[in-house]
């Protein structure tokens, strides 16, 4: 597997990536849009054109056609749907999640894709649905894991093509961490995170989250990992932030046939548009008006044209973004658009510790944006590197710079939701280089001031004077958060004379 995946640039679980196929190196994270066999409402070159480096099809579809299924043989996959990059096919399991069965076996579908020269190539798995019983997701996991271990040994590792090992296992956070336990151990060169659609089309984002992250805990930290399905702009960065490489989905023409208008923020209905938000050559060439008045064909090619122009502007945003190392303002910026992602957002943070052995040590700056930005890796890890601190003698904590302080051993700045922080590291990541509100909320001072208590406790045979104007009523007034209260009953404390 690291022989095809190299990872190039990491920020929080996310990376840029190089992943080898038979076809070309495509750069990862990428959506791969999903083309239609039967009916291409965009044209395979167009895709490329537009941004695609890799596309997916339906590997059963093509199968189940006498005809289509000879030229692929014949001719192979890529001349058929006339794409010369990197193609992934799907076995059927999409079928088999709509109508409960298919006409074909895991080998017969395996042997398919190798014979018409799929790069990415998928066993027949079981789709099992969210919130089914947990007896049902078991079942149903034993059945997918013993196929996909049948794959390895039907697929040759040097037949050109690669084989992807579908993670299952329900909404049940521990049955998809089995489950990609089970699968690294043998070994494939893809995993991909399946039956996730009806979250995401129910906007259980916060449930994603949970599958994502659980899924990831049980794959080795440099395996490629594919979201299924997930084609919608407005939920890359989070993905990608939580280590997501490869994305596909036919969101940009099904959203169209509904008459539906994607943006980074969510989708519009054409109909209510008075103006087009978007500058790519659809919406920069046509009014709002024009779109909606143009024939169905034409109104379908051109809507799907725009939502896959919105579609690559907002992974080339999430590539900039993660290559500069402010990905994850990136995703408090994406998950404010909509509850459901904001919801997403809080159980993020609940898996700070798991994202903080990923978040690079270093990097330009720390924008706090919101309560959740309290809880950040870069807060968290801080917090438990308080006891590297070497603390003697007097040391003053202050907000802002004071006249008296060449009669302290060390100054130390308060600064939430970081809390207190030698002078000296002023400049330095991620406390000297936070940019934070001048009026912060609860939870960036009630984390501020649990490290400062910790630190405080740390350092028994210190004492510190807390001379800080702008938080003085968080210091002094009775309701302020317990640590407040805390920090005043601790002998080597005293809250400092504060002349306004």
């Amino acid at each position: 597997m690291s022989d095809i995946f190299e990872i190039i640039h990491k920020d929080a679980a996310g990376r840029i990536g190089r992943l080898e196929t038979a076809h070309g190196i495509v750069e990862t994270p990428t959506i791969m849009p999903v083309i239609n066999p039967n009916i291409q409402t965009i044209k395979a070159p167009e895709l490329k054109r537009i941004g695609a480096d890799m596309v997916i099809t339906n590997s059963y579809i093509i199968y189940r056609k006498p005809e289509m299924r000879e030229l692929a043989l014949t001719g192979g996959l890529h001349s058929l749907i006339d794409f010369d990059g990197p193609i992934m096919t799907d076995s059927g399991s999409f079928q088999l999640s709509v109508y409960g069965s298919v006409e074909i076996t895991n080998r017969e579908i395996l042997e398919f894709q190798m014979g018409i020269g799929t790069d990415i190539g998928v066993p027949l798995d079981i789709p099992t649905a969210p919130d089914v019983t947990r007896e049902q997701a078991e079942s149903e996991l034993i059945t997918t894991n013993q196929r996909i271990k049948e794959a390895r040994e039907i697929v040759p590792q040097d037949c050109g093509m690669l084989l992807a090992a579908p993670v299952q296992g329900s909404t049940y956070p521990d049955l998809r961490k089995r489950s990609a336990q089970e699968l690294s151990a043998v070994g494939f060169d893809v995993y991909p995170l399946g039956a996730v659609v009806p979250l995401m089309e129910n906007y259980r984002y916060s449930d994603l989250v949970d599958v994502i992250v659980n899924s990831k805990m049980g794959l080795p930290s440099n395996a490629p990992v594919h979201l299924f399905g997930a084609g919608h702009p407005m939920m890359f960065a989070l993905a990608v932030a939580l280590g997501c490489d490869l994305f596909d989905s036919a969101a940009y023409v099904l959203y169209a046939k509904a008459g539906r208008y994607l943006t980074d923020r969510g989708t519009y209905h054409l109909d209510n548009l008075q103006y087009l938000p978007c500058s790519c050559p659809v919406c920069s060439s046509h009014t709002a008006q024009e779109l909606k008045t143009s024939s169905p064909e034409e109104k379908l090619r051109l809507l799907s044209e725009h939502n896959l122009y919105a579609t690559f502007t907002e992974m080339n945003l999430v590539k900039q973004c993660l290559r500069e190392g402010n990905l994850w303002e990136l995703v408090e910026q994406r998950c404010r658009s909509h509850p459901s992602m904001l919801d997403a957002l809080k159980q993020v943070v609940s898996y700070s510790g798991w994202i903080e052995q990923y978040e690079p040590a270093v990097k330009s700056t720390y924008f706090y944006l919101g309560p959740e930005s309290a809880k950040r890796v870069e807060v968290v890890r801080y917090s438990n590197r308080l006891d590297r601190f070497n603390l003697t003698g007097k040391v003053l904590i202050r907000d802002k710079k004071r006249k008296n302080e060449q009669e302290y051993d060390h100054v130390l700045v308060f600064k939430p939701p970081f809390g207190a922080y030698p002078v000296e590291l002023d400049e330095i990541y991620p406390a000297g280089q936070a940019e934070i509100c001048r009026k912060m909320d609860a939870e960036a001072i009630s984390t501020a001031l649990e490290n400062l208590l910790k630190l405080i406790k740390l350092n028994t045979d210190v004492d510190f004077d807390i001379d800080c104007v702008y938080y003085k009523d968080t210091f002094a007034k009775l309701d302020a958060p317990s640590y407040s209260a805390e920090i005043l009953e601790c002998n080597n404390v005293n809250i400092a004379k504060i002349d306004d």
